[in-house]
């Protein structure tokens, strides 16, 4: 049970930390509420959404490859999401 408080937790985290660099970069620029940034922020909601439903599942064969499988893919779609927040500066 830890360890799905902590992935939700990070899940949780790393897609804020995302959605409030978009808001620093956007204010540090002086543009407010960008469709670039707009878009950022509905990708890391939708990214959240997708990620909290995988990790609820509860009718899978193996828990512990699923679980690995959803934090896999956290970190490409967070690494995808920081690529585009460097973009908008």
């Amino acid at each position: 049970m830890a360890n799905i408080r902590a992935l939700k937790k990070d899940i949780n985290n790393v897609l804020g930390d995302i959605i409030e660099a978009v808001y620093i970069v956007e204010a540090a620029n002086g543009k407010q509420d960008s469709k670039e940034g707009v878009k950022i922020v509905d990708k890391a909601i939708e990214t959240f959404d997708a990620l909290i439903v995988k990790v609820n599942q509860k009718n899978v064969e193996n828990r512990k490859k699923h679980l690995n499988e959803v934090r896999a893919t956290l970190e490409k779609e967070a690494t995808a999401l920081v690529e585009d927040v460097n973009k908008l500066s």
